[in-house]
């Protein structure tokens, strides 16, 4: 790979991982799962306000990490790739074990604990 090529790859990751270090927006992809989902429905399962998840959802689609779907008069919203839930598990799991790892003195707690559950449910 060359130079440029190699950049390009690392800025674009950089990227991915910046829109992923919003909590929110962790939160609205772990509540959507494996389905298309109405921002109704996001709401409702994230608590968040309606402009706030309308805002995340913007910079998600913007990002290719979410897509949205007319379906009458409402636009439901899935996950551009479902294996980004695995990936998220999987860094949750990682991040644990490091946590873990680090300090035998305090037990390390999750910062999504929701993930290893979506994933095993769908």
């Amino acid at each position: 790979m060359n130079d440029n090529a190699y950049n390009d790859s690392v800025n674009n990751l950089a990227t991915v991982f910046k829109v992923l270090s919003e909590p929110n927006r962790l939160k609205i992809l772990l509540s959507m799962g494996l389905e298309c989902s109405p921002v109704s429905a996001i709401i409702a399962r994230t608590g968040l306000s309606q402009t706030n998840v309308s805002f995340h959802l913007r910079i998600l689609r913007e990002a290719g990490l979410v897509k949205g779907e007319r379906n009458g008069p409402y636009i439901f919203y899935c996950l551009y790739n479902t294996e980004l839930l695995e990936l998220i598990s999987n860094m949750t799991e990682w991040r644990e074990r490091t946590l873990k790892n680090l300090s035998s003195e305090s037990e390390p707690t999750s910062p999504l604990p929701a993930a290893k559950e979506v994933v095993a449910n769908n």
